[in-house]
């Protein structure tokens, strides 16, 4: 028996030296630093320029390149001293609904490398500069909080991406990492040699991440068969979808199994159609459509919160196996190999 295998799933004052400074309502006080000495993820250190300005609400703060504001309510909120956060488990001790809204510094202080400032009620809060830096909130604004590739048909295939043969990626950790990689880069990615059995499928799928048992069973493995009451087990086309929509933790799209649409006002109704029309006619051009003939031995493995999937009618025999992961888990396993995720 063979199978194709198809897993789912800122008036400035004049520059001043560095002191401590109260903030007061109408405060505008910009202070400027020598040169700054900063170790980046212990790196080299590093020249950098160091300004930094109090206002009323918020601290700004420009270090080397980069312009960061921060309410002071964040940085009360953020604070990693041990009473208000435990390192070892990296959770807040800090109640943050007992954080006054309004609360400002009594003292600010920047030396060298590091941010101080002295709360109301005389708590110490302390920064790296390259830490705030980091994590400011405007620095990841622009940043997608998964990286990935927008591509088509054409811009797929010139891309020339890897598959990765079975063996290798059961055995080496650095194609594993290439591997998912892959996948979040683009929402798909494909195991090819793999032996033409459902336990040979279930191997490759756990090396990616954990299998989803889910009604259809943890591993599952049909041919054409109508009788099972649903288009895929048919030799019906299948239009451009994802699976699950009808799930708590639906992956995404699918026109098939929409119930009837009765949570919607009267009045929005044909503006939903109209939107549908739109994302069906984007969905169908040819240029969005990446062709794949599947081949014995060949794993699919595709992003479902990304990637729609369909396929065209057929005549024949035709058997699939295959199951469901739990997207949690594989984006764990990537961000354990520093990627991204």
């Amino acid at each position: 028996m063979w199978s194709r295998s198809f897993l789912r799933f800122g008036c400035r004052a004049p520059w001043l030296p560095v002191q401590d400074v109260k903030p007061q309502a109408s405060l505008r006080t910009v202070s400027r630093l020598p040169l700054l000495r900063s170790c980046w993820q212990h790196t080299a250190p590093e020249s950098l320029n160091c300004c930094w300005n109090l206002h009323e609400d918020h601290f700004e703060l420009k270090y080397g390149d980069s312009l960061m504001r921060f309410d002071y309510v964040w940085l009360r909120d953020h604070c990693r001293s041990a009473s208000c956060y435990n390192s070892k488990t990296n959770q807040r001790s800090l109640d943050t609904a007992s954080v006054d809204l309004c609360i400002q510094p009594k003292h600010v202080r920047v030396d060298e490398a590091t941010l101080f400032l002295t709360w109301p009620d005389d708590h110490v809060t302390k920064y790296s500069l390259s830490w705030l830096m980091k994590n400011s909130y405007e620095e990841q604004k622009d940043k997608t909080i998964q990286p990935r590739i927008v591509w088509n048909a054409k811009s797929y295939s010139e891309a020339n991406i890897p598959s990765f043969t079975y063996e290798d990626f059961l055995l080496s950790e650095e194609q594993l990492k290439k591997f998912l990689e892959v996948f979040v880069l683009y929402g798909i990615a494909f195991v090819e040699g793999v032996p033409v059995h459902l336990e040979a499928t279930e191997v490759v799928a756990q090396r990616a991440g954990l299998i989803r048992d889910t009604i259809y069973g943890r591993m599952w493995d049909f041919t054409s068969d109508f009788s099972r009451g649903d288009t895929a087990y048919t030799k019906l086309a299948l239009d451009r979808h994802t699976d699950t929509p009808y799930f708590h933790e639906p992956c995404g799209y699918n026109n098939y199994d929409r119930t009837p649409l009765n949570i919607v006002a009267y009045d929005i109704i044909k503006r939903w159609y109209k939107a549908h029309r739109h994302l069906t006619t984007e969905l169908r051009k040819p240029e969005n459509e990446l062709w794949i003939k599947l081949k014995p031995g060949k794993v699919l493995f595709i992003d479902n919160w990304r990637v729609l999937h369909g396929r065209e009618s057929f005549t024949g025999y035709r058997q699939l196996c295959g199951c469901y992961l739990t997207r949690d888990d594989i984006m764990n396993a990537a961000r354990r190999f520093g990627l991204v995720a």
